[in-house]
């Protein structure tokens, strides 16, 4: 059964790594649309993640995707980089930010 949008969120600090990580104090918007639309945020401080639903006021960067993409990603079946050259991803704000991001999370 593939994964669910909420699963991977909640697995998202499990796929951290800190030491990647260092000196970012950085929220990240998620905005899925698709099968499984809604809003989560990240809050990414002290070499920790903090994961939640819902809309942040003041992220540093918003990543906006169609759920079953995003999970694509997240279990390598879709390269991030691709997926954004063929604008199946939208970045808004800090695009150093979403660069380090793809660096801070293990990947499948």
């Amino acid at each position: 059964m593939p994964l669910t949008v909420a699963e991977l969120m909640e697995k998202m600090p499990g796929a951290f790594i800190p030491e990647k990580a260092q000196g970012v104090d950085a929220v990240i918007q998620f905005k899925f649309t698709g099968s499984e639309a809604g809003e989560w945020n990240a809050t990414i401080k002290d070499g920790k993640v903090d994961v939640a639903r819902g809309e942040h006021p003041s992220p540093r960067m918003t990543l906006t995707a169609d759920s079953s993409d995003y999970v694509k990603i997240f279990t390598g079946e879709l390269d991030g980089m691709q997926a954004f050259m063929q604008g199946k991803i939208k970045l808004a704000g800090d695009l150093n930010l979403a660069m380090k991001l793809m660096q801070m999370f293990k990947i499948r």
